[in-house]
């Protein structure tokens, strides 16, 4: 029976540690070198040096394919404990990453501008930008997966907060060389005789355009997405008495954080000074650096002189007779 003691391995660094591991994982060195991205000679003067400091050998000499020896065994064991505890001590000193938002946005919708505002205010918070289909925007948010989102209305307002922000401009497409095309704005009784293709789902739209590329016909879509998936070979125009859709920003009710209100006066032009989590503490500070106002003795106001006769004559002038 050997007179190994395992726990000699506990003044051993982890990194001669983790390639004996490799090594006794795969139980091939040059597989071993080769997921470690070392050479196979300094794995195997790793291990070499790792049996003469623990005056023991791990694995069986000659073997092939290669085996661990009972105290090798034993060593695995101990090691993975070992790499296991440290990698849970990093992970338990390592800081919070810092609190972000997921804000999403319906086809249409472009989010540059406030993200490229919300980077320079706060630059700690990371915002992730997420697109999502229409057909998801209430279930993306309901399931947590965004925590704001760039909806088209309706939605849902019973469980859902939402702020309008603007309507958008419905659009008539039709093929290039369609008699519409002349038109600098169509209205519904010039799409009487023309065969409409369904453009009510969003998600689908590509696929709408391409049918009336294919086919003819129109379709009436909003304005954005007529421009989202632009395609030579059609043409769009403003379409009159015909309802707008709109844009809102969208949040579930009862989720409100800071970092969310932020976003949220981003999106209707608050300015940096006069957000919520700044306006709160401006005045104070404001109090605080105004010094106090030094007050003052007034002079005591001058004895009124008796007005004299003949005020404004020159001197020497003689009054007349």
């Amino acid at each position: 029976m050997s007179d190994f003691d395992v726990t000699a391995a506990d003044s051993i660094d982890l990194a001669r540690l983790r390639r004996f591991v490799a090594v006794a994982e795969e139980l091939h060195f040059a597989r071993a070198a080769k997921g470690l991205r070392i050479s196979r000679q300094a794995l195997s003067a790793t291990v070499i040096e790792l049996e003469n400091e623990l005056g023991t050998r791990v694995f069986v000499p000659g073997a092939s394919p290669t085996q661990l020896t009972e105290d090798g065994a034993e060593l695995l064991t101990h090691a993975r404990a070992l790499i296991s505890a440290q990698e849970q001590a990093e992970r338990e000193q390592k800081p919070e990453a810092p609190a972000s938002l997921r804000v999403g946005f319906v086809p249409g919708v472009t989010v540059s501008k406030w993200a490229r505002i919300w980077g320079d205010r706060l630059p700690d918070h990371p915002l992730e930008v997420v697109g999502v289909a229409q057909g998801e925007q209430e279930a993306a948010l309901r399931e947590g997966r965004i925590d704001l989102c760039f909806v088209r209305l309706p939605i849902d307002r019973t469980a859902m907060n939402a702020i309008p922000l603007w309507q958008e401009t419905p659009v008539a497409v039709v093929q290039k060389d369609d008699a519409l095309s002349l038109l600098e704005t169509i209205s519904p009784a010039d799409l009487a005789e023309e065969h409409l293709q369904d453009g009510s789902d969003i998600d689908q739209a590509v696929d709408t355009l391409a049918l009336v590329a294919a086919v003819g016909g129109a379709t009436i879509v909003p304005q954005s997405i007529a421009r989202l998936h632009h395609r030579r070979d059609l043409v769009y125009r403003p379409i009159s008495d015909t309802e707008f859709t709109e844009i809102a920003l969208a949040w579930p009710a009862g989720t409100d954080s800071e970092l969310l209100e932020e976003f949220v006066g981003i999106v209707r032009g608050r300015s940096a000074n006069s957000s919520r989590g700044v306006a709160a503490a401006e005045p104070e500070r404001r109090a605080a650096a105004k010094p106090a106002r030094k007050t003052t003795a007034k002079k005591p106001a001058a004895k009124q002189q008796p007005a004299r006769q003949g005020k404004g004559r020159k001197p020497g002038a003689r009054r007349g007779r």
